[in-house]
């Protein structure tokens, strides 16, 4: 390709390599940035479920110290506490899950243009 004449030629190889290196790039950049937000995902329910069970917790006791039921009304709420964390993991999991079948859904149709 180096001796060949016609630059047209020349030019879509050259265009041809930069695409392939671009390509090669961005996938092993979309795999990193996949990894990290499944991770930041992972974080976030777990934060979502130790504050429920916090809460609840703090609440229960302190309504313990107030009323001087000591135990009840601290399990009861670190109960109510972890079943708000459960239901609010619940949801993120949903929104997720529903933010990745609609990307999922968006690709599958650029594919099929770019294929016609």
């Amino acid at each position: 390709m180096v001796g060949d004449p016609d630059p047209k030629r020349q030019l879509d190889a050259l265009e041809a390599k930069i695409a392939a290196v671009k390509a090669a790039r961005d996938s092993d950049r979309t795999h990193q940035e996949e990894h990290y937000s499944q991770a930041q995902l992972a974080w976030r329910m777990v934060t979502e479920m130790v504050a429920g069970l916090g809460i609840g917790f703090g609440i229960g006791y302190g309504l313990d110290v107030v009323f001087g039921t000591t135990p009840f009304l601290m399990v009861l709420f670190t109960v109510l506490g972890l079943v708000a964390g459960v239901r609010v993991m619940l949801r993120s999991a949903a929104e997720i899950q529903k933010a990745q079948t609609a990307e999922a859904a968006g690709e599958d149709e650029k594919r099929d243009r770019d294929g016609d």
